[in-house]
């Protein structure tokens, strides 16, 4: 230790400064950060990965100035770091960026969603200056259809020299993710661990035992499920390893367990918290597949009557609940069922899900954060990220409604919910306890145990915004190489993600060499190329046996040659041979530069055809257009275009430039940019709605035109068309605008208000970037719709 003391003191410093020995992963992806490596490091729910992030935020600052941003994929995670970071370093020196909260942005420590900070790479932004590391953490998420190029666009435009540190969960292709990093980021150490700090002792609850999943007789180690499950699997009828033939709404029920009963093996909810009260198994987090489900266990559990905390923790409790929510009007209390949920957190008990306020949700996390709450009723979305580790994780049922049909539940969401169970210093172990139900199959719950058992897969795909910021930046053909550096392409063919790589090497060496042979008497390449001309006639007359005629032409070709080159300003510079040697370089490497970039484009795969058929739409459109010498640069409106993000980009340029919402009134603009950020159910699509009165509807029906315009052309270019803008929400968002209460908003919809909440946060997003881009009369009405949307509780607490 002391020989690695004296390598690595500010190893050593940070180490020391930790609440526990840091693991052999932690202590291999901190040195090689220490030595000036990225790093990804993939590990399981809980094993503290985010000690590496705090390593790189140690190191940031020891250096003077130096920066580190820190991105997560939801504001909540967001809120959370930041939190946890003006504690440890101070208010002065933390900011925090998502989007609709900007806190000392110039910081040295910035917490931000990861859009925030690919905004700042295309803007170029001078906040970019000194930034030393990056942290970006649930990298994983670049597998989501809807977000996850984001992650990949900051990885490729990230300067050089900016440290990376990836954090993931143990995907199973973590090798070749971090492959990927490094063709694209130079040095990254791939750092894998597959312990837990908390061992997971997993059972199943039959009746009122609970039984171990796997065979506890010393031959635990391999794995093996437990003789007496299997006994009792048998003797609750046929087995359930081969599938039902019917699901439900055409899914497969039959992974492991029969539709239809549970059986006599299940006992109630209340009964199941008294159980792991009465074996000190709480606190436990029950998760439910769905929101409603979650909230009628809450209302079930507190109708049996139980209560798990004592007089001082209640008082505790109603402090911090009143102190968090003092800023909500009363009858905005009353709407949001606020003293039921009061009741039942005094009692320890709550629901955490999508549908709740965002305020109520952070409440929950931080009362089970202090171990007040004892029973969290959750929908999956709890095991992302959000701090909210427990002794216990409950599951109901191993299967899920995915929107289309009840599938099971997979490897890898099974190893992300029970990651949850075991607090790392507090608990010897954690827990998962699944629910016995009549058929239920043990060998196919164990095989859900599996190690790394799900795969990151690439979902980038150039979009228009993505086109003209990127031909802005580098031109058409430079942006095609770009996108051979993208994950995707590198997981279709990743030889290209090299050559693509090496291409842009050879780019900036032929930069340095054209630097080195400029001459201040004349253009040195003009004049090297007339004496590659005199080299090849040269040559040309020394090989073979020309006739006379031939041999006299290449004379007088030579003649001419040599009389140009004498005649060239170049000709009489003193350090004419030193700049001779550079355009040498220079024109070898330019030759083996269009073999390279030949080889490439023969090899070029879907994305970059994608974005030829993207460029093209933009091109006909007039967001591009071409210059004189072939390339591509962005207009007038492309640069409108450039300032746009989101699924609608190319609809909402296409409308300001047209001037459609011209004159619309505060709540009639909300209204329409509700209408272009939310996605209705699939049973609402088609359906008709009451649409704000004014002139709101006929600039909904230009733009649902021009929609059909744009979806023609799309499909006319091989693209995927869009969804038609949805004014579902329009009457609702128009009153909510114009002063609404909540009550009478919510319930002109089918939202839960924490829904509702999520929506209006989108649509003061879009608002805002149509304030800055839009003309000044339709900018200020979109500056005043955003301060009439934001207000209550869509102004109160700072998560979306």
């Amino acid at each position: 230790m002391s020989r690695e003391q004296r390598r690595r003191p500010r190893l050593q410093d940070f180490a020391a400064s930790q609440r526990f020995d840091l693991d052999p992963f932690q202590r291999a992806a901190c040195g090689a950060l220490d030595e000036g490596r990225s790093v990804l490091v993939a590990a399981p729910t809980g094993a503290g990965k985010t000690v590496v992030a705090e390593f790189a935020v140690y190191l940031a600052m020891q250096q003077t100035g130096a920066k580190v941003f820190y991105t997560t994929p939801i504001k909540a995670l967001s809120n959370q770091k930041y939190q946890e970071f003006v504690e440890t370093w101070g208010a002065d020196d933390v900011g925090l960026l998502t989007g609709d909260t900007n806190i000392n942005s110039n910081a040295r420590i910035v917490v931000m969603t990861t859009e925030v900070l690919r905004n700042m790479l295309y803007a170029e932004s001078p906040t970019l200056d000194r930034l030393a590391y990056v942290v970006m953490d649930e990298v994983h998420y670049l597998a989501d259809r809807f977000r996850g190029a984001v992650w990949e666009e900051v990885i490729i435009h990230l300067p050089e020299d900016v440290r990376l540190v990836s954090l993931s969960a143990t995907v199973s292709n973590a090798e070749e993710f971090g492959d990927w990093l490094q063709a694209v980021r130079g040095d990254t150490d791939v750092i894998v661990s597959e312990d837990r700090p908390v061992p997971l002792e997993q059972h199943v609850l039959v009746k009122a035992k609970l039984v171990d999943l796997f065979d506890s007789s010393g031959k635990a180690a391999t794995n093996r499920v437990n003789p007496e499950l299997m006994q009792l699997a048998r003797a609750g009828g046929r087995s359930i390893s081969s599938r039902s033939a019917r699901g439900r709404r055409g899914g497969d029920r039959g992974r492991f367990h029969q539709a239809g009963a549970q059986g006599a093996g299940r006992i109630d909810r209340p009964e199941v918290v008294d159980l792991l009260h009465g074996k000190h198994l709480l606190p436990a987090i029950f998760f439910i597949f769905s929101r409603a489900g979650c909230d009628q266990a809450v209302r079930q559990v507190l109708r049996s009557g139980i209560r798990l905390t004592e007089t001082a923790e209640r008082d505790e409790i109603r402090a911090i609940v009143e102190s968090r929510v003092q800023m909500l009007r009363d009858e905005d209390l009353a709407v949001l069922g606020y003293w039921d949920w009061l009741e039942g957190l005094q009692r320890g008990v709550a629901a955490h899900h999508a549908g709740m306020l965002p305020a109520f949700k952070e409440v929950v996390e931080e009362l089970f954060q202090r171990k007040l709450l004892k029973v969290v009723f959750a929908t999956e979305t709890l095991a992302l990220g959000v701090n909210m580790p427990a002794r216990s994780v409950v599951l109901e049922k191993l299967e899920k409604f995915n929107g289309e049909a009840r599938v099971p539940i997979t490897p890898g969401e099974y190893t992300q919910l029970t990651g949850r169970a075991g607090r790392r210093g507090i608990d010897v172990e954690g827990h998962s306890v699944i629910q016995w139900v009549d058929g239920l199959d043990p060998e196919s719950v164990a095989a859900l145990a599996s190690r790394r058992s799900y795969p990151m897969n690439s979902s980038f795909k150039p979009t228009y915004n993505m086109a003209v910021n990127l031909v802005d930046q580098f031109g058409r053909e430079r942006t095609r190489q770009v996108l051979e550096l993208s994950f995707a392409q590198f997981q279709a063919d990743r030889a290209v993600v090299d050559l693509a790589r090496t291409l842009r090497k050879q780019e900036e060496s032929m930069a340095g060499y054209a630097q080195a042979m400029t001459c201040h008497l004349g253009d040195f390449a003009e004049y090297a190329a007339i004496r590659r001309r005199i080299g090849d006639l040269e040559r040309s007359n020394s090989k073979g046996n020309p006739t006379h005629a031939q041999r006299e032409r290449m004379q007088r070709d030579l003649a001419a040659a040599r009389k140009q080159m004498r005649a060239h300003p170049c000709h009489g510079c003193a350090e004419r041979e030193q700049h001779a040697r550079w355009a040498e370089r220079w024109w070898r490497l330019h030759r083996e530069h269009e073999q390279l970039s030949r080889q490439i484009h023969s090899r070029t795969g879907q994305i970059a055809k994608r974005f030829d058929r993207v460029a093209d739409v933009l091109e006909h459109l007039g967001y591009l257009e071409r210059t004189a010498d072939g390339g591509m640069v962005s207009t007038a409106a492309g640069r409108i275009l450039k300032r746009i993000y989101g699924e609608r980009d190319l609809l909402v340029a296409e409308c300001l430039r047209q001037g459609f919402w011209n004159g619309l009134d505060v709540p009639s603009i909300a209204a329409m940019a509700v209408s272009l950020v939310y996605e209705p159910r699939r049973d609402d699509r088609g359906e008709q709605f009451r649409l704000p009165r004014g002139r709101f509807r006929d600039a909904f029906d230009r733009t649902t035109d021009v929609w059909s315009e744009l979806d023609d052309l799309e499909r006319d270019n091989r693209l995927n068309g869009s969804e038609v803008p949805s004014p579902a929400l329009a009457t609702a968002m128009h009153a909510w605008a114009s002063g609404a209460a909540l009550g009478a908003v919510l319930s002109d919809t089918d939202l839960a208000a924490g829904d509702f909440v999520r929506v209006a946060k989108q649509v003061v997003d879009l608002l805002d970037q149509i304030s800055i881009v839009a003309d000044a009369e339709l900018g200020a009405t979109a500056r005043a719709a955003i301060d009439a949307v934001r207000r209550g509780v869509v102004a109160y607490g700072s998560t979306g």
